[in-house]
């Protein structure tokens, strides 16, 4: 496990890169939630390299605070948490991913197939990685805010799969309707709602985690990373 230094057009970011036992192998660019590049984010990458994969989460943060690293514990961090989404830029948050995701398809250890997943704020960024970028296949979880970019669905031309929670808190029933009317006929869309399950059902430790549903959601990421990147 290292760091990963990425050159963007306005200045350098970091990302933590973790690396699979063997390589080259494919990549999987992680696109962080509210909290920054935690201690969460970081052991999501490491669970990707024990899959065989090489994972690296960039910190889309670094234009506002670079090093963000908050927890969901205390009022305090979830209201930094939430100013910073405030002030965060979702387009350019997107170019980092982007540049992110060309460096890992460069990187000795990557194979040159590289997909992305993203978990609340990622989540939204891994559907406009499937809508804006060449990622070989992309994976959101309960993503915020898609409602409002459905207009870009019919850019899709290569995998996505989503996983929705069907109490999430952020994300109205009426804003799901509206997702799952546009995704469901799309061919190149996989949609799981999980029933009964609220947001971040899916971050251990967190108020709403659901280690079955949490386990299927994973599973099931695994099995479409293997189909669409190999391992």
């Amino acid at each position: 496990m290292s760091d990963l230094t990425t050159p963007g057009a306005d200045g350098e970011f970091g990302a933590y890169i973790a690396l699979p036992a063997t390589t080259p192998a494919p990549g999987i660019v992680v696109a962080q939630e509210i909290f920054g590049v935690n201690q969460v984010m970081r052991d999501v990458c490491d669970w990707l390299a024990g899959e065989g994969y090489v994972a690296a989460c960039p910190d889309l943060f670094w234009r506002i605070e670079p090093g963000i690293q908050l927890t969901d514990k205390t009022q305090a961090e979830w209201a930094r948490a939430f100013e910073l989404f405030n002030l965060f830029d979702v387009d350019k948050g997107v170019e980092d991913m982007k540049k992110t995701l060309a460096q890992l398809r460069r990187h000795d250890a990557c194979n040159g197939r590289v997909g992305s997943v993203g978990y609340c704020l990622g989540g939204k960024i891994a559907y406009l990685m499937a809508t804006r970028s060449d990622a070989d296949s992309n994976v959101g979880y309960y993503g915020v805010g898609l409602d409002e970019l459905l207009g870009e669905a019919e850019r899709i031309t290569r995998p996505l799969l989503m996983h929705m929670a069907s109490k999430d808190g952020f994300v109205p029933p009426e804003a799901q309707e509206k997702i799952k009317a546009v995704f469901a006929p799309h061919s190149r869309i996989t949609l799981h709602v999980y029933e009964g399950q609220d947001h971040a059902f899916a971050r251990p430790g967190g108020e709403h985690y659901d280690e079955a549903a949490a386990k299927l959601a994973n599973d099931r990421t695994l099995a479409f990373f293997k189909e669409t990147l190999g391992s």
